[in-house]
Parts: C-alpha cells; sequence; structure tokens
C-alpha cells in the first residue's frame, strides 16, 4: 500500500483502506443488495459491522434468521432467541428499523396528491401500481353514476386506492411509534399500506353498481362482493407480473401475503367472533391491524378517511370530520381480551361528524335520484348485453358476468365496456345500445314521487317488483299502465350499522386513564344526537315520458300512498284534484305533519308485513 503524504507529513490508511479488496467487495455488495434479500450469512455479518456482541450475531446464526425474517422480528421474538437483555432488545429494533429506512432511502416516489398533498410511496407498492391490474383501476369511476349528475365526480378508483395505502401506513406509523410495546414490525407495516393499497382491486364497471345491481340479477341467487374480486386479482397481480421474488426482497413471505388478503376479504365465514379468532396472517395480539383498512367491528377504517376527503373535495360538499386529529388521539387499547383501536372520549363528537358527513354523502350524492335511475339504466344495458358480450379469458371468452371468477377477462373489464356496446353494430346488442343511446341523450327514467314506509317497517330489495304491481294492479282496477311500465327503488340512509349506532362499537380513553377503555353514550355526548340510525324511502319512477303516462303515475303513486297511509308528498293534491305532472310535490312530510288517520297504521303494518314476505 502506497503511503500519502499531506503536507509533509505521512497519513495513516483509512479503515477502508485497511480492509481487503475481498472484503470491500463483499461489503458493497451487502450495501447493494435489499436487506430482504440478505442470507444468514449476510446478516450475522451486518450485525458484527454493527458493533453488537457476538452473542447476538451467535443467536441469530443458531436461529438461521435470514433477511426475510429479520425486518420482522419482535421484541418477543427476540426474547425467544435467547437475547434477554431489555437494552440489547432495543438497541435491535432500532437497527432493523433504522436498516429498513436507511433500505429506502431515496427510493420511495412522490405522488402529488390533490386530497393528501405530496405524499411518498413504499417502492414495493410502486411496483404494484405499475402493473395492468392495478392500472385498471384507472378507468372505473369512483362514483359510478353520480358522474353522470355532479360534473366533479370524475375521479376514479386509481387515485382513492393510493390514498387509502398512504393513510394506512400514517396511522399504523403512529401507533408504531408512540406504542412502541406493540412490536408493529416493519412488515407489518408495509403489509397494511399493501392491503390499503390493493383493497379494490376488484370493483367491475361502475363500482358498487356492479356487485350491488348487476350481479344479483345476472347471477340470481349470488352472494358475491367485489372484496372476493379483489382478493382474485391480487394473487392474478403477483404471479402475473412476477412478484413473489419482489415481495421477498422486502422480507414478506407466504404468512404475510396472507395477511394482506385478510384484511381485503375480511374473516373466514361462520368463525364465532368472540371466541374464535378467525385469521391465520397474525396472531391474535395484533387484532388491531385488521381495523385499519377494513373495520369490521365499526366502519371506522382509513378507505371511508379517504372516500369521504375526496368524494367531498370533487362533489363540492364540505365536511366537519377531521381524520388527522382522530389519528393523533388514535391508541390501541385491550379490550375484552383484545386489543382495539380507542381515541380520547372528547373525540366522540369528530367521530359524529365522521357519521353525519357519510350520511350526508349518501343523500345529497350517493342516493340522488337522478344518479340512482341512470345506474337503473346502465344496469339494464348491461344485462341485455351479458348474453351476447365476451371477453377473453384464461380458458376462452367468458360473459361479463362470468369474467368475476376470471382475473384475465376481469382486467379487461371496465366502465369502458358501455363504449364497446355503443360503437358495436352486432344486432343483438341493440337494445342495449338504445338504452346507452337514452343516457346520452338524457331521456331518463322520471321520478314520479317518493314516500316512506310506515313507521318500524323495513322493506327489502327483493319487494321492488312486488311494489310496482301493487301501486298499479291492486288499487285503481283499470290502468293504462303495467308493473313493467314501473321502476320502484328503496333506498336505505343509516350510519352503517343498520339500526343500530356505530359509536356504541367503539371505545374512548380518558386522559388521566389511557390504558383504561370506556365507552360513551349518546346522552352524554349531547340530546341533540340522532335518535334512530336508519330511514327507508320509496322512490317510485316511470319508464314511459309522454306527459299522459306520467300523470297517470304519478296519481296511482299518490293514491297508493293514502291506502296504505304512507307519509303523503307536500302540497299533493286531493283525491279528485287534477294536477299536471311536474308540480314540486315530492318532498315527504314527517307522519306527524301528515293528515291520514293514526288508527289506519296497524292494517297498513300488516299490509306492507305481506309485501315484504311475499317473495319469503
Amino acid at each position: 500500500m502506497a503511503k500519502r503524504r499531506r503536507h509533509g507529513v505521512v497519513e495513516a490508511p483509512t479503515l477502508e483502506e485497511l480492509i481487503s479488496p475481498v472484503q470491500q467487495a463483499k461489503k458493497r455488495r451487502l450495501e447493494e443488495k435489499s436487506p430482504g434479500a440478505w442470507s444468514v450469512e449476510e446478516v450475522t455479518h451486518y450485525l458484527s459491522r454493527a458493533g453488537l456482541d457476538e452473542s447476538v450475531a451467535k443467536a441469530f446464526r443458531d436461529h438461521s434468521i435470514s433477511g426475510r425474517h429479520l425486518l420482522g422480528l419482535t421484541s418477543v421474538e427476540l426474547q425467544e432467541m435467547g437475547i434477554g437483555a431489555l437494552g440489547q432488545r432495543k438497541e435491535l429494533l432500532s437497527l432493523i428499523n433504522s436498516l429498513s429506512r436507511i433500505s429506502l432511502s431515496g427510493h420511495e416516489k412522490v405522488f402529488n396528491d390533490p386530497i393528501h398533498g405530496h405524499i411518498e410511496i413504499h417502492p414495493l407498492m410502486v411496483k404494484i401500481i405499475d402493473t395492468p391490474q392495478f392500472q385498471r383501476l384507472r378507468n372505473i369511476k369512483q362514483l359510478g353514476g353520480c358522474y353522470y349528475v355532479f360534473q366533479g365526480a370524475s375521479h376514479n378508483r386509481f387515485e382513492h386506492s393510493i390514498g387509502v395505502g398512504y393513510l394506512a401506513g400514517e396511522l399504523v406509523s403512529m401507533l408504531q411509534s408512540k406504542q412502541p410495546e406493540l412490536n408493529i414490525s416493519q412488515q407489518d407495516l408495509l403489509c397494511v399500506k399493501i392491503a390499503g393499497l390493493c383493497h379494490d382491486l376488484g370493483h367491475g364497471p361502475f363500482s358498487h353498481m356492479f356487485d350491488g345491481s348487476f350481479i344479483p340479477q345476472a347471477i340470481p341467487g349470488s352472494h358475491w362482493k367485489h372484496e372476493e374480486a379483489s382478493v382474485m386479482m391480487f394473487e392474478y397481480l403477483l404471479s402475473s407480473n412476477n412478484l413473489h421474488s419482489e415481495f421477498e426482497g422486502y422480507g414478506l413471505g407466504e404468512r404475510d401475503v396472507l395477511f394482506i388478503k385478510e384484511q381485503i376479504a375480511g374473516p373466514r365465514e361462520g368463525h364465532s367472533p368472540i371466541k374464535d379468532w378467525p385469521y391465520s396472517g397474525r396472531h391474535e395480539e395484533k387484532s388491531f391491524l385488521y381495523e385499519i383498512v377494513a373495520n369490521k367491528r365499526n366502519g371506522i377504517d382509513v378507505d371511508k378517511w379517504d372516500y369521504f376527503a375526496r368524494d367531498c373535495h370533487c362533489l363540492g360538499i364540505p365536511t366537519n370530520f377531521d381524520l388527522r386529529r382522530f389519528m393523533a388521539f388514535a391508541r390501541v387499547i385491550e379490550v375484552k381480551h383484545r386489543k382495539q383501536i380507542c381515541t380520547r372520549d372528547k373525540e366522540v363528537g369528530n367521530l359524529y361528524e365522521m357519521f353525519h358527513t357519510r350520511n350526508s354523502l349518501h343523500r345529497r350524492a350517493y342516493q340522488h335520484k337522478t344518479s340512482n335511475i341512470i345506474e337503473y339504466m346502465l344496469t339494464e344495458a348491461l344485462l341485455k348485453a351479458d348474453p351476447h358480450l365476451y371477453l377473453r379469458g384464461v380458458n376462452g371468452s367468458v360473459r361479463m358476468s362470468e369474467a368475476i371468477h376470471d382475473p384475465v377477462a376481469y382486467t379487461r373489464l371496465t366502465d369502458s365496456v358501455t363504449q364497446r356496446i355503443l360503437e358495436s353494430t352486432e344486432p343483438a346488442l341493440q337494445e342495449s345500445r338504445d338504452i346507452l343511446a337514452k343516457i346520452e341523450r338524457r331521456e331518463l327514467y322520471k321520478c314520479v314521487g317518493q314516500t316512506a314506509p310506515p313507521s318500524g317497517v323495513y322493506l327489502s330489495k327483493d319487494t321492488s317488483s312486488q311494489l310496482a304491481t301493487d301501486i298499479i294492479d291492486s288499487l285503481m282496477g283499470v290502468c293504462p299502465l303495467t308493473s313493467a311500465d314501473l321502476v320502484v327503488d328503496l333506498v336505505t340512509f343509516d350510519y352503517g350499522k343498520g339500526d343500530e349506532n356505530p359509536i356504541d362499537y367503539m371505545s374512548f380513553y380518558s386522559k388521566h386513564e389511557p390504558e383504561h377503555a370506556i365507552k360513551v353514550r349518546k346522552d352524554q355526548v349531547s340530546e341533540m344526537l340522532p335518535h334512530k340510525f336508519r330511514e327507508q324511502i320509496v322512490r317510485v319512477y316511470c319508464k314511459r315520458l309522454d306527459k299522459a303516462s306520467l300523470e297517470a303515475a304519478q296519481r296511482y303513486f299518490l293514491a297508493w300512498c293514502r291506502k296504505l297511509s304512507c307519509v303523503t308528498p307536500e302540497g299533493s293534491p286531493e283525491e279528485n284534484d287534477f294536477t299536471p305532472y311536474g308540480t314540486p310535490y315530492t318532498t315527504p312530510l314527517k307522519s306527524e305533519d301528515n293528515t291520514t288517520p293514526v288508527n289506519a297504521g296497524s292494517a297498513v303494518r300488516q299490509l306492507f308485513s305481506k309485501i315484504a314476505s311475499h317473495k319469503q
């Protein structure tokens, strides 16, 4: 080694110069290689270089800890490996976490999101985003038919999914830093972020219209939900893009992939939520991780936080829910032998604002009378096209309704299917083209009125056709319309838990007892909060657009309301009066303002019960 001189003084060799060329090459390879791909020897070499005791390196070698296992180690697992000193375990965990951050440094991509600002996306998540299965979400409208009513609702599932992945990481990181005793590993963090990113991979054309309206009619009796397709598409995304090795490079194995799929699909069917632990991806001590992307217990999760903020922004609807404030006060506490995400007692008002925002969005946009009928017409068009429109699948061509079980075909199924129908010249698709052309020309089925069922009566979707028949056939005898000319839309508004208050399923903590979970009753918050958490309205549309048919449909609808002692619309005419179609009397009054005799209620409930049980 040549000696170096500086100002006539011989300088001592640097540490790098003392290491042999072979060792230098080995060090460079180790630094360039992703930590998740390190071998057992490379892990122990790294620990020795970090200045840890030789007994630590020996414990890692004896337990064959490779890079894939290294990034997911917890304090409990280190103790089981024989590293008993608390100081050593803390030092190791800090080293592992810093190693994960250093390995990512400069590799994240920055996305400029209109809702969350400039956000950093993990390189593995970028790999997922840059696949055909994820890019497909660019062509699926977040709000389906709402875009035909609200011109700002042009956003897609693509940007929503990225936002959910980001928020999931923010919440987990906050819990990880505030509560190190939870033993949240870097693998846990990455898995939750990926689950948030991929939770909507299975949405079909026009989002919820596909699984909520099209599939139940195309496949009667089917209980298929888009979450099933999300898992299918996630598995296909991994295999078709050779991402399993990429996952392993970041320390994610088969159990971690299972954990991601469990967060998307929810618990297995038939389990007891109290006695059984329904998951295999993570042990019960990390139950709180399953509440972040899709919270099945109370509906408070990052999925809702993103779409509330994003939809309100695009629709021009204000929101008072502060998701950052909720995350700042989030804390994991053991409740009934299971760890749950709780928040400060003073944040209960913020949560009521969240569910109020949900209710407002449904009333003003998601269940808008015009967007609902547009989605009904879109469903009609797709149902008529289904027997004649095929997509290339795994083993040949399949119909749209069959594509839900074929990932190759499903990758090609987006909102663009309507354009494909419109551009087609096939005679078999003529009926579908006619319906879609009516939507483009705004020749929509007209709403002739809406009402509410009597108090205490709840109707299922299956009763819609029977209600249409009842309106036409059982009231006036001779009628120029048939039940096929009417569309009955049953719309339910709730807080996400049926007729229950979702806040009853949330636990809180006080400032002075942060480790003790408590409940906050509604009457402890305000007397001005809702007393009911679910209500339903019945909307009636007429498919015939000529004035005579619309007037007839409106008159029969009002007569039907009177017969059943339903809430009659404000300003509605007397039974024998003639009022042209188009008069503004479609806003229901509250039952106490109705002039209908109260003593008719019992008979009404019996008749509605008969209608509701018609198909049972």
